[in-house]
């Protein structure tokens, strides 16, 4: 059975592997070689398979990994059951859920202030802002990678890179090479900056929500992600065309109150932040403070949506909605509970199904299969290199999930470690990251995965430049 067991390993390693496997002390079965263990691997891995095939099938993402996660837990359960154990593992499935729950208000939080903001249309001025700038492809080859990369410190990689995405669509709709070259260049950045905060990405949200790192560590990859951003983008710039792209002004005016959602995003980051250092509680707590935040300030709005200018001009340079004839602003006002049914429910569920699903075959006890294989038998090193590697071809958030679930004994250095490899290790192929994902559909052919495929070597290059650096920037963390 050894073979076997590595078999069943590797398997779970490639698996999209999001969960909490907090393991009790006692009573806990094993189960790996027990019919329920079979059913609920087979059901997992089914389960990611079908998703993966989304856009084939047209069944949602979520659809299949909820079912399995359903499916796993009833088992577990059923074989306690059968050897008169009930508590432990309906206690293991509610930490589980307990720390879906606060991945999952940090989440709606963050991406309702996104909605909002893009409704009241700062996303479109800012882009607009870029495009009216008179600069030259080159120039915004590498503005654009850089405001993805610091702007990754906060937002989510697929926002930002879909902003991004859309500045260099509208301004290279005549160069489809500099569309090509410069959405690599987004994905590359958006995987790098994202790396260096705990808000930039699901794996360092991951990280940092279970305690490995404390916020101020990430700022340690800060040296180690611009070299993986620079290293590939100092090569690409060479094949951009140095060209002005001749463009029509537009002007885009913000809804009333957009300044003021920004500044509320910001305090609800600090919020999040100083409960998570100073009160101890956790993030989503000063995130779902931030929310109530948001709900005065939308109440606010609505309470003062008319109001009276002297003249058009006035009327014009502040507002986006107005009657001139009349002299009234009729503002357009948000709903937070509209903003929140718009939110991406199907990733959310997604989630839900994947780290309930993982967190019961790791409750089974399949992932110290995986952690004995990895980090029993490798280094930590080539371990977490080897697992970087891989998030070109899956999530690195699940990844981070499947390693947190491992539990396994390493240093900071290595969480470091692990947290660089799998943020970067995404831009590899096109399909490795969020960002990846949504530009490869936002450009309609002009940004290909066989176009990213071409700069895998120097992206590469950048992966094991990044990787030296740590070592040796941050040798006093291993």
């Amino acid at each position: 059975m050894p073979y076997f067991n590595r078999l069943v390993a590797i398997v779970i390693l490639w698996l999209p592997a999001c969960g909490e496997a907090a393991a009790s002390a006692h009573e806990k079965l094993d189960l790996t070689q027990h019919w329920a263990g079979y059913f609920s691997l087979v059901a997992m891995v089914l389960a990611y398979i079908t998703a993966m095939f989304e856009e084939v099938t047209t069944l949602k993402k979520s659809k299949p990994m909820l079912l399995a996660a359903g499916l796993i837990w009833a088992v577990i359960v059923f074989a306690y059951q059968q050897q008169g154990i009930l508590e432990p593992p309906v206690n293991e499935f509610k930490a589980n859920l307990s720390t879906y729950a606060e991945l999952m208000l940090f989440i709606l939080v963050s991406m309702t202030y996104l909605n909002v903001m893009d409704t009241m249309r700062v996303f479109d001025a800012l882009r607009n802002w870029l495009e009216n700038r008179g600069m030259n492809y080159r120039q915004l080859f590498w503005v654009t990678g850089l405001l993805v990369f610091f702007m990754s410190f906060f937002l989510n990689g697929l926002t930002t890179g879909l902003l991004m995405g859309s500045v260099v669509m509208a301004v290279g709709k005549n160069n489809a090479r500099f569309v090509s070259l410069a959405c690599i260049n987004i994905v590359v950045a958006a995987n790098a900056g994202g790396s260096v905060s705990p808000l930039g990405g699901i794996s360092t949200l991951f990280v940092w929500q279970h305690g490995m790192l404390k916020f101020t560590d990430f700022f340690n990859l800060f040296v180690p992600c611009v070299v993986n951003f620079l290293v590939p983008a100092s090569f690409m710039q060479f094949a951009v065309p140095k060209e002005t792209p001749v463009l029509e002004q537009e002007r885009i005016v913000m809804h009333r109150g957009a300044y003021g959602v920004v500044l509320l995003f910001l305090i609800t980051i600090i919020l999040a932040v100083w409960s998570d250092m100073y009160l101890h509680l956790p993030a989503a707590f000063g995130m779902m403070a931030g929310l109530s935040l948001l709900n005065l300030f939308n109440y606010y709005l609505q309470k003062l949506q008319h109001e009276y200018v002297k003249t058009p001009a006035e009327l014009f340079s502040n507002l986006a909605n107005s009657n001139i004839s009349s002299g009234v602003a009729k503002y357009q006002h948000f709903d937070i509970i509209d903003e929140v049914g718009n939110l991406d429910w199907d990733t959310l569920l997604f989630f839900y199904g994947a780290m309930m699903g993982i967190g019961g075959l790791g409750y089974i006890g399949y992932l110290d299969l995986v952690s004995h294989l990895l980090y029993g038998q490798l280094s930590a090193s080539t371990a977490n290199i080897l697992i970087g590697l891989s998030s070109a071809f899956v999530d690195n958030g699940t990844l981070m999930f499947a390693v947190l679930t491992m539990h396994p004994d390493i240093s900071q250095g290595q969480w470091l470690l692990l947290t660089l490899t799998l943020g970067v290790g995404g831009s590899l192929l096109a399909i490795g990251s969020a960002p990846g994902i949504g530009l490869l559909g936002l450009t309609k052919g002009r940004y290909t995965f066989s176009s990213h495929m071409k700069w895998f070597p120097v992206i590469l290059l950048g992966y094991f430049a990044s990787i030296g650096v740590h070592f040796l920037v941050n040798a006093r963390f291993f």
